[in-house]
C-alpha cells in the first residue's frame, strides 16, 4: 500500500470530491460531527484579520460570517499548492494572501509581518500531522505567534484514542493512518489539552462524536 505524505493526496481531482466526501459523508457517518458544528465554531471565533492554517478547499472561510462582512486581512497557509490555489479562488472576493508553508515550522516573514491577526484556525489539521501530539503542538505555537494578545486560536481535530469510533470510522482510521494521510492513531483529548495549554490561555475543548473542537486565547487581555 502506497504511503503518502498527508498533504500529497490533495490533487485537484481529490479536492473536487472533498466537500462531499469529508464534509458530507465522513463528518456525518464516520466522525459523527456534523459540518455545521465546525462552521458554528468559525462564526463564534473568526476575526477581521484571520489566519487559516491548513486550508482544505476553503469551505469554512467561504461560508463563515466575518464580524464586518469581509475580513480586512485574510492569509491562507498550506504546504500544498493545489489547496492554496483552490481555496484562494473560492474566497477570491476577500483578496486573500496565499503563502506556501509547513505548519510545523515558524511562519514565513510575509505572514508574521504587518498587523497581527485577530484569529487563527487549525481546522482538521492536527490529525493530519505526523508524530505524537507534543510534536504537533509546534503548529499551535507558530500560529499563536502571529495572533495579537488576547486573540483566539481555534480548530478541530479527529481523535484516535479515548473516544468510541464506529465501524465505519475505525475502517477509515486504519486506512488513513496506514497510508500516512492521518497521523492520529494515538491522539487523545488529554494530550491535546496539554499541547494547547502550553501556548494558549482559557482552553476549551468540546468532543462531538470523535472530533475535538478547541479554542484558546493568546497571552494578554481578551
Amino acid at each position: 500500500m502506497k504511503q503518502w505524505r498527508s498533504d500529497e493526496i490533495y490533487s485537484s481531482a481529490i479536492l473536487r470530491a472533498y466537500d462531499l466526501w469529508v464534509l458530507g459523508v465522513s463528518n456525518r457517518w464516520a466522525w459523527r460531527c456534523p459540518t455545521r458544528r465546525l462552521l458554528d465554531a468559525y462564526n463564534r471565533h473568526v476575526g477581521d484579520r484571520h489566519l487559516e492554517v491548513g486550508v482544505g478547499t476553503g469551505y469554512f472561510i467561504d461560508r463563515c460570517a466575518f464580524p464586518h462582512g469581509s475580513p480586512t486581512r485574510l492569509t491562507l497557509v498550506d504546504r500544498n499548492p493545489s489547496c492554496l490555489a483552490w481555496a484562494g479562488r473560492r474566497v477570491g472576493r476577500h483578496a486573500p494572501q496565499a503563502v506556501p508553508a509547513d505548519a510545523l515550522q515558524p511562519m514565513p516573514d510575509e505572514v508574521r509581518q504587518g498587523e497581527p491577526f485577530d484569529s487563527a484556525a487549525l481546522n482538521y489539521l492536527l490529525h493530519c500531522l505526523p508524530g505524537p501530539m507534543p510534536a504537533k503542538a509546534a503548529a499551535v505555537r507558530h500560529a499563536a505567534a502571529c495572533v495579537k494578545p488576547g486573540g483566539v486560536v481555534f480548530g478541530a481535530t479527529i481523535l484516535g484514542q479515548g473516544v468510541r469510533h464506529n465501524a465505519f470510522g475505525r475502517r477509515l482510521m486504519r486506512t488513513y493512518n496506514r497510508r500516512g494521510v492521518f497521523g492520529n492513531e494515538h491522539d487523545d483529548a488529554s494530550d491535546l489539552e496539554t499541547a494547547l495549554a502550553d501556548h494558549l490561555d482559557g482552553i476549551t475543548i468540546e468532543i462531538v462524536g470523535v472530533v475535538a473542537l478547541f479554542a484558546g486565547r493568546t497571552a494578554g487581555l481578551a
